[in-house]
């Protein structure tokens, strides 16, 4: 062990991960993933896919999930800065409709472990940023889920967006600090709030 650092956060389950990086005049090196370290972390996952995007400044992606097979993620940035949130999303969880917000870049090199049972979603503040992330289920067409990324109940503050907050998911009103557009997918401008999402 020594390799990685983890930080618990205020919701059950999720974690901050800083590998060590060893740096000298020709650049760095990392283990950006060492099944032994994170078993005896208490991280005892298995690994399915390794998924990886590009997205240009003011790009949301979210806030997703899989219904009847969910997914556990390792998410970090390899080029970039975003805003990556997760939304606890377990019926019995004392921290349900509660979310986490956590800065990733280039430069400090963290992930976010987020389990089974939450969606997750992120906004690029960099120019560009390429995004890579390994899951515990395969991606399974028609199990797709999503919550509106503006659903006042959650009330995540995403940085660097200028909004009221109000209205429908979509992106009309808003833009970046820099009046760069929030560009969103046509099906996460249609996703609904929590509570029409999830009733009990």
């Amino acid at each position: 062990m020594g390799q990685i650092q983890i930080e618990k956060t205020n919701i059950e389950g999720l974690c901050i991960i800083t590998p060590t990086v060893h740096k000298d005049s020709r650049g760095y090196f990392m283990e950006s993933y060492n099944e032994r370290d994170f078993q005896e972390a208490g991280l005892d996952l298995r690994f399915v896919q390794d998924n990886q995007s590009m997205s240009q400044k003011g790009v949301l992606r979210g806030l997703h999930f899989q219904k009847q097979y969910p997914q556990g993620k390792l998410v970090r940035v390899l080029k970039g800065r975003v805003y990556d949130v997760a939304v606890d999303l377990r019926k019995h969880s004392a921290t349900f409709g509660k979310h986490f917000g956590i800065i990733l870049t280039e430069e400090n090199k963290k992930m976010f472990y987020i389990p089974e049972g939450f969606a997750h979603g992120f906004l690029v503040l960099s120019d560009t940023a390429e995004f890579a992330y390994k899951v515990t289920d395969f991606y399974h067409p028609g199990d797709e889920g999503g919550l509106a990324w503006n659903d006042p109940e959650i009330a995540i503050t995403w940085p660097e967006l200028k909004g009221d907050y109000k209205g429908n998911a979509g992106s009309a009103g808003y833009t970046m600090e820099d009046g760069s557009p929030l560009l969103l997918s046509e099906k996460d401008e249609l996703w609904l709030p929590l509570k029409e999402s999830f009733t009990f």
